[in-house]
């Protein structure tokens, strides 16, 4: 038997509008997959498809047709390898209109169970990286959650016991923000795990339900005399004269709207600097926003590189706000994973370029280690530059072999070293590099030296050598 522990971790707030449904969850069917050397091909396989599975396997479209088959084959996988295995499917472009597509119908479909829940786990999985707020498959999995939860409730009061209280747990662990506690378990196991009592349906509910959740009978919950709301409130102890003022949806300003909505533009402009450059006006909108998008911050440090790439000018207000934020209100060990991303930035133009403007900025931020106070130039010149001088000549090595191999025809190589060489010599007219140390030029001396056929590499040795001897 699995148990379950209970988590008492505040969940976010659910400013939400659902949508109602009205079918009721379907009994559940063994767990069947065809087709694959790990999953035997049986004649009742097809049973579980759905006409939802059907169009999209008949569909023509192979991507479509692959994601379906692995909603039906990947129920007795670990949750987060089947959502691992679904980002490897889809293009990263293509899966939110796919997700809404071909994922969110089966949500509330009468699909096995194992199913549902392998669903609602990658609709979460898609925006693990990023608060449950900002998912826009939020509003949906609440609504499926309140939906459900007041089906199970009227079964319960009947006294019988409904086959989607797996699925209320599940939605209910995700929408509190600690959906990865799944991950490591297969969707057929968490279908069949007996719950504890306290983890039953009817006992579920998320922080501040009662001031931002919609109206019970909206949602599809019967009204048995007791409203969900009510629940809540006599859980915590309240009285009946607290719930009508609980039940008061807050004002929201029309300066907090505007706001709000600016924001939220913002972390859309944010997000596509990761496939685009920006225009000007959108940087200009960009700009002054970027405080509110990094505390807590919008993106993680694999976001890093392709905005370094295509817009390193807003890169850099977005590298120094993420390490002079609170490191509490960035990941949990603070900046250390966006200066871990700096390091194996590769060695191009916009990267040369958001180094030095780190490397002259004398920007006031807490050390996180002594809890002293350090500077953005000393930080990244401890531990940024040695470890990125490194990564960028290993780079250009591997670009060399490829090269000779005749994997690649571009110049990306003879270009790399001419930069790299330009580069090391604006930081030694900075000041940024003692010449005469050993340890800051010894690689590079080495490097150069190696490709002294290029008149940068060979020009960059001598100020070397002349600091050296």
């Amino acid at each position: 038997m699995m148990s379950w522990a209970n988590s008492s971790s505040p969940s976010p707030s659910l400013s939400l509008t659902t949508t109602t449904t009205t079918s009721r969850g379907a009994p559940v069917i063994p767990a069947m997959a065809a087709g694959s050397r790990f999953f035997p091909k049986s004649s009742t396989a097809t049973n579980i498809l759905s006409p939802t599975f059907a169009s999209q396997i008949n569909s023509g479209d192979p991507v479509r047709a692959s994601v379906a088959h692995l909603l039906v084959r990947a129920c007795t996988l670990p949750c987060s390898t089947a959502a691992q295995a679904f980002s490897q499917l889809v293009q990263p472009t293509a899966r939110f209109q796919l997700a809404l597509d071909a994922l969110l119908p089966v949500l509330n479909s009468s699909v096995e169970l194992a199913q549902r829940i392998l669903v609602s786990f990658i609709l979460y999985s898609m925006y693990a990286p990023y608060p449950i707020s900002l998912n826009p498959f939020k509003s949906a999995l609440y609504a499926t959650f309140v939906k459900e939860r007041g089906c199970c409730t009227e079964f319960a009061a009947e006294g019988g016991f409904s086959e989607n209280e797996q699925l209320v747990w599940v939605l209910w662990k995700i929408l509190k923000g600690d959906g990865n506690d799944i991950g490591p378990y297969t969707p057929s196991t968490l279908s069949r795990s007996p719950l504890l009592p306290e983890l039953r349906a009817s006992n579920l509910f998320l922080e501040e339900e009662s001031l931002l959740g919609p109206d019970p009978t909206e949602a599809g919950i019967p009204d048995r005399g007791t409203t969900q709301q009510a629940r809540v409130l006599d859980l915590k102890g309240a009285s009946a004269g607290q719930s009508s003022t609980a039940a008061t949806e807050p004002q929201i300003s029309p300066e907090e709207d505007e706001r709000n909505e600016r924001i939220a533009h913002g972390m859309k402009l944010l997000l596509a600097a990761r496939d685009r450059t920006l225009t000007l006006t959108e940087q200009r909108i960009l700009t002054p926003l970027i405080p509110n998008l990094t505390s807590p911050p919008v993106i993680t440090s694999m976001d890093l590189p392709p905005i370094v790439a295509h817009n390193p000018n807003i890169a850099y207000q977005l590298v120094l706000a993420l390490l002079t934020s609170n490191p509490l209100n960035a990941q949990p060990q603070g900046p250390s994973a966006y200066i871990d991303a700096l390091k194996q930035l590769p060695p191009t133009l916009p990267s040369f370029d958001l180094l030095v403007r780190l490397l002259q900025d004398t920007t006031t931020l807490t050390d996180s280690a002594t809890g002293g106070k350090t500077t953005v130039t000393d930080v990244v010149h401890v531990e940024v530059l040695g470890r990125f001088i490194h990564e960028s000549i290993k780079w250009l090595e591997n670009a060399e072999r490829e090269e000779r191999e005749g994997l690649i025809s571009d110049d990306r190589f003879a270009k790399g070293v001419q930069n790299l060489c330009r580069f090391y010599a604006s930081l030694i007219r900075l000041s940024v590099v003692d010449t005469t140390s050993d340890a800051d030029t010894t690689e590079m001396v080495h490097f150069t030296l190696r490709n002294a056929r290029f008149e940068e590499a060979n020009a960059l040795y001598r100020i070397l050598a002349s600091g050296r001897f």
